[in-house]
């Protein structure tokens, strides 16, 4: 730990010597730092042995803690985020709220560390690194309710993707102040941020049935027209909001391979909108894609859509309105899962977890991922691969026998040689 040693003065004052060895070590270099007065020396050698018995950081010998510089037009990063948020175009009214709610909730967390060592407010210009990776482990670590309290948690620990995208919304606010006409910072701050690895992730919340599993909630379910909708979803693998937004003129039941055009899903408008939510496009450009149909579902199809105008959900609750996810898992859905549950069904699978349910038995079909990434609308095969790639191990047999049939041949016969075309030019 650091010393103080009082040297007085010819003059008759007296000076507060601070001494260390850097690191702590017996070996580390002797530092030191002089003081007029007891308790300045006093609060210095606090902060000696705070930091392990190194400099304080921004503390500069003989001068203290410099000052940060003030950035003319700086102001508190939560505003310049909303602000940033506020600007943004090719967004519809449910992501800007996400993004509003992302910046109240978690921004709000972001504190900045002065030199000195105290904790002040956060600002688009004063924001460093080591602010943001402190950020981060707030998000990892959570926080644990008080004791006594009958919540475990405050706030839980945030998993690793929900940490990478808001870092991600994050890195654009930054940029933006560093790309701006009149540019508040010169470098991007999060940009050397160590993220958790998305894989470290357990994946407790995706949940795959074989088929007589779900064969045993889809049992439970007693309403005809809420058991299609769920052998559509299981069936089809197309998102909640795209099957219960699909309406007749998507629709075509003629020729040999009957299908349907995805053109339209449910969004969230707004919050505080007298209408909740509204029609719009698909979540993604890939989404827009064509499905065809087995016998059985187009049969299904025929029977729903009969004597319905072009504009008509295909899918309708016994009022002959579209169903609304919380109606249906509500009265629909949750009901069957706990019959199922009671009598000895092992998981308890959400809704989304048919289209997780769909993909692992076209797997187990042997279709290849780039054929189920069209199927299902994604944007990249990456988004297929990270998602369903572990499901692919199942296939390593198929695999190992693929490559012996391709290399196998008569003995002692040279080995095949590929095909060399040669260039036009």
């Amino acid at each position: 730990m650091a010393s103080i040693t009082e040297r007085p003065k010819k003059s008759g004052a007296t000076t507060f010597q601070v001494r260390w060895r850097e690191g702590g070590s017996r070996t580390g270099t002797v530092q030191s730092e002089n003081f007029g007065d007891r308790p300045s020396a006093d609060t210095f050698k606090q902060l000696v042995d705070l930091h392990g018995q190194h400099w304080p950081p921004g503390w500069v010998r003989g001068r203290g803690f410099v000052e940060e510089p003030e950035v003319p037009g700086d102001v508190p990063l939560l505003d310049y985020a909303y602000a940033y948020v506020d600007a943004l175009t090719g967004i519809d009214d449910r992501t800007r709220d996400d993004y509003h709610r992302e910046v109240r909730i978690h921004f709000a967390l972001i504190e900045h560390r002065q030199p000195s060592g105290a904790m002040v407010q956060a600002t688009i210009a004063n924001l460093t690194q080591e602010d943001v990776t402190a950020w981060v482990r707030r998000e990892e670590r959570g926080e644990p309710a008080p004791a006594g309290s009958t919540r475990e948690w405050l706030r839980a620990p945030a998993d690793p993707k929900s940490i990478r995208n808001r870092h991600g919304l994050l890195y654009c606010v930054i940029q933006s102040a560093i790309d701006s006409s009149t540019p508040l910072r010169t470098a991007n701050c999060c940009k050397a941020t160590k993220l958790p690895r998305v894989d470290d992730e357990i994946e407790a919340d995706m949940c795959f049935l074989e088929r007589d599993e779900y064969a045993r909630v889809a049992a439970e379910i007693t309403d005809p027209d809420a058991r299609d909708l769920a052998d559509w979803l299981v069936g089809t693998g197309m998102r909640w909001g795209e099957a219960s937004a699909l309406q007749v003129r998507d629709c075509n039941l003629t020729g040999q391979r009957p299908y349907v055009d995805i053109q339209r899903a449910w969004k969230k408008a707004k919050t505080g909108s007298e209408k909740a939510f509204y029609l719009g496009p698909p979540k993604t450009r890939r989404a827009r894609r064509r499905i065809y149909l087995t016998a059985d579902q187009a049969a299904v199809v025929r029977r729903q859509v009969a004597g319905m105008g072009p504009e008509s959900f295909v899918f309708r609750t016994p009022t002959g309105r579209a169903w609304r996810h919380a109606n249906f898992y509500n009265r629909k859905w949750l009901p069957a899962v706990r019959a199922a549950v009671e009598k000895g069904l092992p998981k308890r699978p959400r809704i989304h977890d048919l289209r997780h349910t769909h993909v692992a038995w076209l797997i187990n079909g042997r279709i290849p991922l780039p054929a189920i990434q069209l199927r299902l609308g994604h944007e990249s095969i990456q988004t297929t691969i990270d998602r369903y790639g572990h499901l692919v191990d199942d296939l390593a047999d198929d695999v190992l026998a693929a490559v012996e049939a391709a290399m196998a041949g008569p003995v002692g016969a040279a080995p095949r040689r590929l095909a060399v075309v040669p260039s036009a030019g």
